[in-house]
C-alpha cells in the first residue's frame, strides 16, 4: 500500500511539472530623446532643454554651459526632464542623460548643441532695492529694463522672488520697460529676499532676447510704521509695535491742490540733507514763489512731498501752513531722517487730496485685486 501511494505522488509531480520556469527575455534598451537635437547649431533659446526616455526611466541628467550647471527637474514618472529656465543665446551646451529599462542594459546619450544668437538683447538696467540694501517692510521690488518688453508674460514668468518667510506677491507692469513686485501684505521684518531675473534666452520680442540673468538680494529690516493725522497735527512713529517717537507737525495749507498734502499709504523713497525746494509753477517775483534749502528731508512721493525739518514751531501741532510737505521740529526731523529706511510705510489722513497709486511708490493705494490686474499672467498684461 505504501508503495502505491509513493507512485501516485510521483505521477502527480510528473503531471504538474516541477522544472524551473523559462527566463523572461531582456527588455530592449530605452530610447533617449533630447530637444534641441544634438549637434543643432541654431536651437531656440526660449524652448529650453527637454529630455525624454522611451521604454525606461531617466536616471541622471546633466546639462551645462561654460562649466555651469543648468538646473532642471524630472516629472513624476521620471520619464521627462525639463530645464527650469530658458537658455543663453549664442551659447554651446553639453547634455548627458542616462536611462534604464526594467530589465536589460541602460542607455547613455551625450552630445552638444548651440543656441542661435540674438539680433538684439534686453537686460536689467537698474533695480530697487539696491543689492545689499536694508529696507522697510513696505518696500516694492522695481526692475527697469534697458529696452522695451513686448512679451511681458514671458519675462514675468522668468522673474523669481525668494524670501525666508513665505509671502504672496505679484508683478505689475508700468509701461514697457518697468515691472514692480508688491507683496499682498507688508514683508515680515528681519529677513533676506533674493530676486532673480532668469532673463537669458527669454524671447522679449521678434529677434530680441534677454541677454543675461541677473540676481540681487536685500534685507528687510525692523518693522517701522508712521501715522500722520493732519487734523490733529500729530505724527506717531512705531517700531515693532511700540511707539518710539511722537512729533508735532504742520501739513499743507490746502489753498491749492499742489499745496494740499496727499492722504494715503506713502513709502519713504529717499532722503537728503539739504534738499533744494522750489515752488511749482511759479516764477521768481510772483506771489507764493519760494526757493529754499531744507534740512533732513525724507521724500514720500513724486509730487514734492517730504517729511522735513522746519523752525516754524509756532505752527507745529496747531495749524497746517506748509506748501504740502510735513514739517516738524528740527531735532525731531533729524531723528526721523536718521531712523528711516527706504520702504518704511507712512500713512497720512485728514486731507481732501488722495495719493495716486502711481505717485512715487503709492502702490499700496491699490487693492490686491486691482494690483494683480496689472500682471501679464493674471490680468492679461494690461498696462495702465
Amino acid at each position: 500500500m505504501r508503495r502505491a501511494v509513493l507512485i501516485c505522488v510521483a505521477l502527480l509531480l510528473i503531471c504538474c511539472g516541477c522544472g524551473a520556469a523559462p527566463a523572461e527575455p531582456p527588455s530592449p534598451p530605452p530610447v533617449v530623446q533630447i530637444r534641441p537635437a544634438l549637434d543643432s547649431k541654431h536651437a531656440r533659446p526660449e524652448r529650453g532643454v527637454v529630455v525624454r526616455a522611451r521604454g525606461g526611466t531617466l536616471g541622471r541628467v546633466l546639462v551645462s554651459e561654460g562649466g555651469q550647471h543648468v538646473p532642471g527637474r524630472l516629472d513624476g514618472s521620471h520619464t521627462v526632464w525639463r530645464s527650469d529656465w530658458t537658455l543663453k543665446p549664442g551659447a554651446e551646451y553639453t547634455v548627458t542623460a542616462t536611462a534604464a529599462a526594467p530589465r536589460g542594459p541602460a542607455t547613455v546619450a551625450t552630445g552638444r548643441f548651440r543656441t542661435r544668437a540674438a539680433d538684439r538683447t534686453v537686460r536689467v538696467a537698474s533695480t530697487a532695492p539696491l543689492p545689499g540694501e536694508t529696507v522697510g517692510t513696505g518696500m516694492p521690488v522695481i526692475i527697469d529694463f534697458d529696452g522695451p518688453v513686448a512679451d511681458k508674460a514671458a519675462v514675468e514668468r522668468a522673474l523669481e522672488v525668494r524670501s525666508e518667510t513665505p509671502v504672496e506677491g505679484a508683478w505689475r507692469w508700468i509701461g514697457d520697460t518697468r515691472v514692480v513686485y508688491r507683496t499682498r501684505r507688508f514683508w515680515a521684518p528681519r529677513q533676506q529676499v533674493t530676486v532673480t531675473a532668469h532673463l537669458a534666452g527669454v524671447r522679449v520680442a521678434d529677434g530680441v532676447y534677454g541677454g543675461v540673468d541677473s540676481t540681487f538680494a536685500f534685507t528687510v529690516g525692523r518693522d517701522q510704521t508712521t501715522s500722520i493725522d493732519t487734523t490733529t497735527h500729530r505724527m506717531v512713529v512705531q517700531r515693532d509695535g511700540r511707539v518710539v517717537q511722537r512729533m508735532a507737525i504742520s501739513a499743507g495749507m490746502a489753498t491749492t491742490p499742489e499745496y494740499t498734502t496727499t492722504s494715503g499709504i506713502h513709502l519713504t523713497m529717499d532722503k537728503a540733507s539739504p534738499v533744494r525746494m522750489v515752488s511749482p509753477g511759479r516764477e521768481k517775483g510772483e506771489p507764493g514763489f519760494y526757493d529754499v534749502m531744507i534740512e533732513h528731508a525724507v521724500r514720500i512721493s513724486d509730487s514734492g512731498e517730504y517729511v522735513h525739518a522746519k523752525d516754524n514751531v509756532w505752527a507745529q501741532g496747531r495749524a497746517n501752513v506748509s506748501h504740502g510737505c510735513i514739517n516738524s521740529r528740527p531735532d525731531q526731523a533729524a531723528w526721523f531722517f536718521d531712523n528711516s529706511l527706504r520702504g518704511d510705510p507712512v500713512t497720512i489722513t485728514g486731507t481732501s487730496r488722495e495719493l495716486e497709486w502711481d505717485n512715487g511708490w503709492g502702490f499700496w493705494q491699490l487693492s490686491w485685486r486691482r494690483w494683480r490686474e496689472g500682471s501679464a499672467l493674471s490680468g492679461g498684461g494690461r498696462v495702465p
